[in-house]
């Protein structure tokens, strides 16, 4: 066994025990260990890490621990570019995509309703969600410590927040995704983009009295469901302007 020192920074913090926070603290570690087993067996999921240094200079994941080392971590910068430096740092996605966990299912339609592809089927098992993020390209989404640190996983989150309406606006300051929002483009309940419909084929199937007060209608090439500025619209436009202001206001 050797002893090494670890310190997490900002938002990594909230995966160590109280007395570990904030500050320095001694870890023991066995022969050979690198420095994603080091983290991890502390409590740190390694997709939340962006930049680690091992006495001073960047590190890898792999870089074996000797006696003495000092390790420190960091997560996800928002206002500084550390890609130059850091060898586990990832680009941002062209495209930001997500799958979520089983129990995340508000979460998914609320991002999906800012127009985010968000890929959720409640009874996928664990190591197909992970594999669903890794082949994807995906950002794994989830409260399961387990699942965020397997090995497969290279983009990920854990989500803190447990009410939906926090949780969105969590995910979308996390990221900085405030800018790429584009409200009613997607299926709520299948993710799908929607796509543009004739107005007389939508007219023969919404309710009576519906195709006198809507000419514009999107559907979904995959489940088939229809969609005009109904009621519903409204209550979903609030819904909205609230992620929209809450995300704007500071934390």
């Amino acid at each position: 066994m050797a002893v090494v020192e670890i310190r997490c920074y900002a938002e990594l913090n909230d995966f160590l025990a109280p007395a570990r926070r904030q500050r320095p603290f001694d870890y023991s570690v066995g022969a050979r260990a690198g420095v994603k087993d080091a983290l991890e067996a502390a409590g740190v999921p390694h997709p939340e890490i962006d930049l680690i240094l091992v006495n001073g200079e960047p590190a890898g994941f792999d870089r074996l621990l000797a006696p003495g080392d000092r390790v420190a971590a960091y997560p996800r910068f928002r206002r500084l570019e550390v890609g130059a430096i850091s060898p586990v740092h990832l680009p941002a996605p062209g495209v930001w995509r997500f799958v979520l966990d089983g129990h995340l299912g508000r979460l998914a339609r609320h991002l999906r309703l800012l127009g985010f592809d968000a890929a959720h089927r409640p009874e996928t098992e664990d190591a197909d969600l992970a594999a669903a993020a890794a082949t994807g390209d995906r950002v794994l989404l989830t409260r399961d410590l387990g699942l965020l640190k397997r090995g497969v996983v290279r983009r990920g989150y854990r989500v803190r927040r447990t009410d939906p309406f926090e949780q969105v606006v969590e995910v979308i300051r996390h990221f900085d995704l405030a800018g790429r929002t584009d409200p009613f483009a997607r299926c709520l309940p299948c993710g799908e983009t929607l796509a543009s419909t004739d107005t007389e084929q939508a007219a023969a199937r919404v309710p009576p009295g519906v195709a006198d007060r809507h000419t514009d209608y999107r559907h979904c090439p995959r489940c088939g469901r229809l969609y005009w500025r109904g009621t519903h619209y409204a209550r979903l436009l609030a819904l909205v302007e609230r992620v929209r202001a809450a995300v704007a206001a500071p934390d």
